[in-house]
C-alpha cells in the first residue's frame, strides 16, 4: 500500500518537458509546424526572386542612360529598405532626382520655358512619376497649359507635391504676331522671316531661326524669378515703356551660363549680389533703330534671347565695381568677368559662345557681353558684333 502511494505521488509531481518552440506553445502539432515553416520559406523565396528581377531589369534597361540609372537606383534602394515605401516618399525621391535637370548646370535656374501644349517630361523622373502643371490649387495636367506662368508638381499615384521656388513658363506662339506686333507691342521682323540670311558657318543653324514663341510679361509677373540672380524684367527690351503686356525671348541656357560665371567670380571672393543686366533681349526693331545703335550686329544674339550685357555693381554706384582692385572702374574689370567666362566654357563646352568687353562711354560704364551662340567669339569694344 505504501509503495502504491509513493508511486502515485511521483506520477502527480512529474512535470512535462519544456516546450521547444513558439508553435508548440500555441498548441500546434509538430506536423503542422513543419507545413507552416515550408509555406513561409516558399513565400520568402518568391518575394526575393521578385525584388531581384525587378531591380535587375531596371538596371539593364537604364545601363545606357546614367541619369535615369541614378534616379531609378534611388527608388530601387527605397523599395529594398525595411518598411513599405509610400507615394509621398517616392515623390520626395523624384524631386531630388529632378533637381539637377531642372536647375541647370549652375543649380540656380528657377524656371523652364516651353511652348504651350508641350508634354511635360524629364529624364530624371522614375517610372510611375510624372510632371504636372498647376495654377494655384487647380491641377492642369501633364502638358504645358496656355501661355502664362505656372507651377510644376511631381505626381506619384495620388500623391502630388509641388516643386517649390520654380516656375513653368508657357509661350505665346509666334503665329500670333501680325505686321510685326503681338497685341499692341511692336517686335518687328527677324532676319529669315522675309528672306534668307547669311548666318556664320560655324553657328548651329537653329540658333539663327526666328523664335517659335514669346514670353508674355505683364506688370504683375515681371518680377518672376528665372534664376537666383535674375528676373523676367531684367531682360526686357528698353522701349515702349507704357505698353503692356510686353513680349520677351529668353534662352535659359544663357541664364545658366550667367549664373555659372557669377558662381566662378564669387568663388574668387567677388561680391556678385549687385549684378545688373544693361541689355538683354532686343526686339528686331529696337536692335535696328532704338537708342544707341553703335556696335549692334545685324544678327545680334540679343534678338534671339541668348545674350546679355552685364556689369557687377554691388556697391550701387551705377558702374562696374573695381573687380581687379586697381582703384578704378575700367575695361580691365570687364576682363576679370571675361576670364570667368573662359573658365566656364572650358568646364561646360555646351555653353560656348561670345564674350565682348566694352569700355566706359557716355551714358554707361564698362561692361561685358555674354552669349551662347554655339561657337567661340571674343572681341573688344564694337568689334565682333553682339
Amino acid at each position: 500500500m505504501l509503495d502504491d502511494l509513493i508511486h502515485l505521488a511521483e506520477h502527480a509531481l512529474h512535470l512535462p518537458p519544456p516546450v521547444k518552440s513558439r508553435w508548440h506553445r500555441a498548441g500546434v502539432s509538430p506536423r503542422t509546424e513543419r507545413v507552416l515553416d515550408l509555406f513561409a520559406s516558399v513565400v520568402v523565396s518568391v518575394l526575393m526572386i521578385g525584388w531581384t528581377w525587378t531591380i535587375g531589369d531596371a538596371a539593364t534597361r537604364d545601363a545606357g542612360d546614367p541619369s535615369r540609372a541614378s534616379s531609378r537606383s534611388m527608388v530601387a534602394s527605397t523599395l529594398t529598405a525595411t518598411g513599405a515605401p509610400t507615394a509621398a516618399y517616392l515623390t520626395d525621391a523624384s524631386l531630388s532626382a529632378l533637381s539637377g535637370e531642372l536647375h541647370g548646370a549652375s543649380g540656380k535656374l528657377r524656371a523652364r520655358i516651353v511652348p504651350a501644349g508641350t508634354p511635360l517630361d524629364a529624364d530624371a523622373l522614375p517610372e510611375g512619376a510624372e510632371l504636372r502643371a498647376q495654377q494655384a490649387e487647380s491641377e492642369q495636367g501633364t502638358a504645358a497649359p496656355s501661355a502664362g506662368i505656372w507651377r510644376l508638381a511631381v505626381a506619384v499615384g495620388n500623391a502630388i507635391k509641388p516643386i517649390t521656388d520654380f516656375n513653368l513658363i508657357s509661350l505665346r506662339p509666334s503665329t500670333e504676331k501680325r505686321n510685326g506686333r503681338v497685341g499692341l507691342y511692336y517686335l518687328g521682323n527677324w532676319p529669315g522671316e522675309t528672306g534668307r540670311i547669311s548666318a556664320p558657318k560655324r553657328a548651329p543653324a537653329e540658333r539663327y531661326r526666328p523664335p517659335s514663341g514669346f514670353i508674355e510679361v505683364t506688370q504683375d509677373n515681371a518680377d518672376t524669378r528665372v534664376s537666383e540672380h535674375f528676373r523676367l524684367r531684367d531682360f526686357l527690351t528698353h522701349d515702349q515703356a507704357a505698353v503692356w503686356p510686353k513680349f520677351l525671348v529668353l534662352e535659359m541656357r544663357n541664364v545658366d551660363k550667367l549664373e555659372l560665371v557669377l558662381s566662378d567670380l564669387q568663388s574668387r571672393g567677388i561680391d556678385v549680389s549687385g549684378v545688373r543686366v544693361m541689355s538683354g533681349f532686343r526686339t528686331p526693331q529696337y536692335n535696328k533703330a532704338g537708342g544707341n545703335t553703335g556696335g549692334r550686329a545685324g544678327l545680334s544674339r540679343h534678338m534671339y534671347g541668348d545674350a546679355a550685357d552685364i556689369f557687377i555693381d554691388s556697391n550701387r554706384d551705377g558702374v562696374m565695381d573695381d573687380l581687379n582692385h586697381d582703384g578704378r572702374s575700367t575695361i580691365a574689370d570687364a576682363r576679370v568677368v571675361s576670364e570667368a567666362v573662359d573658365r566656364v566654357e572650358a568646364a561646360h563646352p555646351e555653353l560656348i559662345g561670345g564674350a565682348g568687353v566694352y569700355p566706359a562711354e557716355a551714358g554707361h560704364g564698362p561692361f561685358i557681353h555674354i552669349d551662347t551662340r554655339g561657337y567661340r567669339a571674343r572681341w573688344i569694344g564694337s568689334g565682333g558684333g553682339s
